[in-house]
């Protein structure tokens, strides 16, 4: 089974900067694996995705040009890097590995939410 663990979350200004990582076991890294992030009281949403072969990546419209996601197989680590935030960004983000995420053909991060994934890391962005 694929296992997740994240961390880096933490509390930032507007403006700020943070780098996430998920540490992930058990996985073959065959397809896609990304982030995705969630509010309380708000529904799932896409960060960003890419396919473990050939770094593919797509990311949610609310966080383009400011996140860029990037793996280091080798260290069996995914990471997140975001700039420039804002507090709309504060929410509980988690890592997952395909089926639970993928890129669909628009473009696009979509969560399915079929498995299981990590705790998460809490982004709190705030004056």
């Amino acid at each position: 089974q694929v296992r997740m663990v994240e961390s880096g979350g933490g509390s930032v200004q507007p403006g700020g900067s943070l780098t996430l990582s998920c540490s992930v076991s058990g996985y073959s890294y065959t397809h896609y694996w990304g982030w995705f992030r969630q509010a309380p009281g708000k529904e799932r949403e896409g960060v960003a995705v890419i396919n473990a072969p050939d770094g593919t990546t797509c990311y949610g419209d609310s966080v383009k040009g400011r996140v860029t996601i990037s793996q280091d197989k080798a260290k069996n680590t995914l990471y997140l890097q975001m700039n420039s935030l804002k507090p709309e960004d504060t929410a509980m983000y988690y890592c997952a590995a395909d089926p639970d995420i993928t890129c669909t053909y628009g473009g696009s991060p979509l969560v399915l939410g079929r498995g299981s994934w990590g705790q998460g890391t809490q982004v709190t962005v705030s004056s």
